[in-house]
Order: structure tokens, then C-alpha cells, then sequence
């Protein structure tokens, strides 16, 4: 049962990207009480809401917001895990032996809630060797890594022909290893550095070995919040239809939420809701992952609230599950929650634990460091009562131990789910 101490964020009255000031703050919101959602005046709407989706029906907008803020976390629980149980009867949860490799921390792009980036020549600015990424990339090879997660700043100096070079090398010397790679914003810097489409800049990555792309970068995916906490970033309508254009590329790509900062309730839904419309004219997003904003060193933390709780997570999360009803995996976010909340997360929606990262570099800089050897993660997921199986980037088993014939897509090819990819016409004919 949620208590008064688990707290949400509220809208914030904060002013505009120019004009922020240190004194702004949001109010707490109190988390609904059971009582009151199954006695108060809100009850008889919630009853056939919980009625919609234990029956399959989509949810509305409207309706995923009255769940966020007068649902029980108990119903939402039990809810998330029918969804999820109905979606993997199996009972499989699946995580990737991947780690994390920035190959630059340069970015001209200022963040205030970022405290990985630096700027060009700042002290601690770095990018990688080829020498280095090798190094870091044997050690993933070593134990039969499936996947290295790259993203970098938004180098003002270092275009996508260094990360063609970069990722051709790979597929030549690490071909079990697959690079994903290249938020929506970072392709868009390319693009538009560049002075040439998005589309061309895919094409050449693609060419080079690129096999998905990670959905970095959406935090709250509305103009309002953007403005506020990243007004350099890549728009809301650029970020959705950069991942567009990776779908129509024949590549897969996964989403993301960063919530727990100045953005409001109907704000989360609206990024959910986006999200569910460009997957249902795509179908090329694997997974979806939310965390909370880790606000502790970041560059304007003295703007930012004190860190959501557990409850206001695993809430964001069962809402998510329940509401992206075209979205086939739910990924928990362990290196932020930890693993005891990651591990109860698998019964409020998840059924994927996401990538064992031997290295992560981006919420560590701001305190927040929760990796652990694969043993421990099966472990864990077995506690849950769930059987722990490796997968690849698209959601293909790639476990040994996996004895049934559907493996799932097992290359980039096998994965794609675009019409314009799937249903490309041979020469002369028509689809």
C-alpha cells in the first residue's frame, strides 16, 4: 500500500529556460491512499478502466492519466502483471550481456541535468583511442558480450564518417558484438552539421554495421519541459521522427522516459502516448525503459527536486506497461533502482532486465552506480519466480541453456519490422 511519504512530483511553477532561478521548487504530491480509490468519488471510473484492460481494451490518454492519479499501486500492480503475464506466458525474463562504452564526453549541447558532459577543452574532456575501445571491446568479447552500448556528446568536431570508421572496425573484428549506437539527438547533430538529411547519415551508418539505435535522449518528449531542462536538445517532433527514419531504415531502435523533474503528470502521459502512436505506424521499437532523474551533481541540480521514490517509479512503471499495449518488452532500469526494486519491478510490468553494462558512465557521474556480475542478476530474476535467458538486441534468445526452436530474430534483418523494410518489392514488381 502506498503511504503519504511516497511522494510524486507535482507541476512545478518554474519560469522560462531563460529566466530560471534557483528559488523555484514543486510542490510534493501525495500518492492516492486505497480508500479512496475504491471508495472515493473516483471509483466507479477506476472500476471500468481496471475493467478495459483486464478485458485487452486500449486505455485512452484520459484514462492512463486517471490511473497515474487516483489508481491504487496495489491494482496497478496487479494490473502491469497481467498485461505482462499475458503478453510472456512463458514466464522468461530476459536480459544482455552488453557494457557501455562512451567514446567521447564532449558536448556542446548543455545538459543542466547531465553530469557526464564537458565542453570542448573543459578539464576532463576526453575521446577515446581506437587502442582503448579495442580494449574495453576484448573484454566484452571475453564473455561472450552480445552488444556495446556507444553514445557520445554532441562533438562539434567529430562527425558520423569517424563513427562509420569506428563501427566498420567493429563488425570486422568483434561480429558477435552489436553496435548500439547513436541516440535520435546524436544523429540529428550529424545531420545537422552536416547540412545533409538524417536518412543519408543512417544509410552510411547502416552500410558500416550499425545494427540498432537506443532511444537516449527523449527525457519528457513535450516542447514545454524541453524548453526548461534541455533547450539545446533535439525537438519533440525531430526525436520521434529521427527514430522514424531509423525504422523505415530496416533498423530497430528502443524508447526511453527520464520523468521525476519539472515535467507534470499529463506530461508523462503524453510522452507514453507519442511514443504509442509512432509505434503503432512503425512497429520498430523494441523495448521501452523509464528511470527517474538522477539529480544529485548535475550542473543545475539547485533546480531540480529531490530524487522520486521507489513507489513513484514502480507507478510510472505499471502505467507504462498497461498503456503501451504495442510494446512487446518492458525494460527495468537496475542501474538506477538497484536491484531489490528491479527485481520487484518484474511483477509491476517488466519482463526485462536490460544489459548487464560492465561499465556505465553517464548516471555514475551523478552518483548513482548499481551494476552487478551476471550471477547475481540471475539470481535475482529467479527469486522473482522468473527463468533468466540472454537475449540479443532484438529480442532474439541467445542462451545456451534455451532448448526450444523459436529463438526469435537473431541478426538486425531478422528484426525489422518496417513495411518499408519488410515489404520492399523485387525488381520490376510490386509489393
Amino acid at each position: 500500500m502506498v503511504t503519504p511519504s511516497d511522494r510524486a512530483v507535482a507541476p512545478p511553477a518554474l519560469p522560462t529556460a531563460s529566466a530560471r532561478a534557483p528559488s523555484a521548487r514543486p510542490q510534493d504530491w501525495i500518492a492516492p491512499r486505497a480508500h479512496g480509490a475504491r471508495h472515493g468519488a473516483r471509483a466507479s471510473e477506476l472500476e471500468r478502466v481496471y475493467g478495459q484492460i483486464e478485458d485487452g481494451a486500449r486505455i485512452s490518454r484520459e484514462e492512463a492519466l486517471l490511473l497515474h492519479e487516483h489508481a491504487d499501486l496495489g491494482e496497478l500492480m496487479r494490473l502491469a502483471d497481467l498485461v505482462r503475464a499475458r503478453l510472456h506466458p512463458q514466464g522468461w525474463v530476459t536480459y544482455i550481456v552488453d557494457r557501455n562504452l562512451n567514446p567521447t564526453n564532449v558536448c556542446i549541447t548543455d545538459c543542466g541535468f547531465c553530469a557526464f558532459y564537458r565542453r570542448p577543452k573543459a578539464e576532463g574532456a576526453y575521446t577515446l583511442s581506437r587502442e582503448e575501445i579495442d580494449a574495453k571491446l576484448d573484454e566484452l568479447a571475453a564473455i561472450g558480450g552480445r552488444q556495446v552500448l556507444m553514445q557520445g556528446g554532441h562533438h562539434p568536431y567529430i562527425k558520423s564518417d569517424w563513427w562509420c570508421e569506428l563501427v566498420a572496425h567493429m563488425r570486422v573484428k568483434y561480429p558477435d558484438i552489436n553496435p548500439h549506437a547513436l541516440s535520435a539527438p546524436e544523429l540529428d547533430h550529424f545531420s545537422r552539421i552536416e547540412k545533409r538529411p538524417v536518412e543519408d547519415v543512417l544509410r552510411d551508418l547502416k552500410a558500416a554495421g550499425l545494427g540498432s539505435v537506443p532511444g537516449a535522449g527523449a527525457e519528457i518528449l513535450t516542447e514545454r519541459v524541453r524548453k526548461i531542462i534541455a533547450p539545446k536538445k533535439t525537438s519533440t517532433e525531430r526525436w520521434l521522427d529521427v527514430h522514424r527514419k531509423v525504422h523505415e531504415s530496416g533498423l530497430r531502435s528502443s524508447a526511453t522516459m527520464m520523468f521525476g523533474h519539472v515535467e507534470t503528470a499529463a506530461e508523462r502521459i503524453e510522452h507514453l502516448g507519442v511514443l504509442r502512436d509512432l509505434q503503432d505506424e512503425t512497429g520498430g521499437f523494441t523495448a521501452f525503459a523509464s528511470w527517474n532523474m538522477q539529480p544529485e551533481g548535475v550542473p543545475e541540480e539547485h533546480l531540480y527536486p529531490e530524487k522520486t521514490t521507489p513507489a513513484v517509479y514502480v507507478r510510472v512503471q505499471s502505467i507504462a506497461r498497461i498503456f503501451l499495449d504495442n510494446f512487446a518488452n518492458m525494460q527495468t532500469s537496475y542501474v538506477t533502482q538497484g536491484l531489490k526494486l528491479a527485481q520487484a519491478s518484474l511483477r509491476f510490468g517488466c519482463n526485462d532486465f536490460g544489459g548487464t553494462m560492465m561499465e556505465e558512465n553517464v548516471v555514475s557521474a551523478a552518483g548513482c552506480f548499481h551494476l552487478a556480475p551476471i550471477e547475481r542478476l540471475e539470481h535475482q530474476i529467479r527469486r522473482a519466480g522468473f527463468v533468466p535467458l540472454r537475449r540479443n538486441s532484438w529480442y532474439g534468445i541467445v542462451d545456451e541453456r534455451f532448448t526450444e526452436p523459436q529463438r526469435g530474430p537473431q541478426s538486425r534483418e531478422d528484426g525489422a519490422t518496417h513495411r518499408a523494410w519488410t515489404a520492399k518489392p523485387a525488381k520490376g514488381g510490386r509489393a
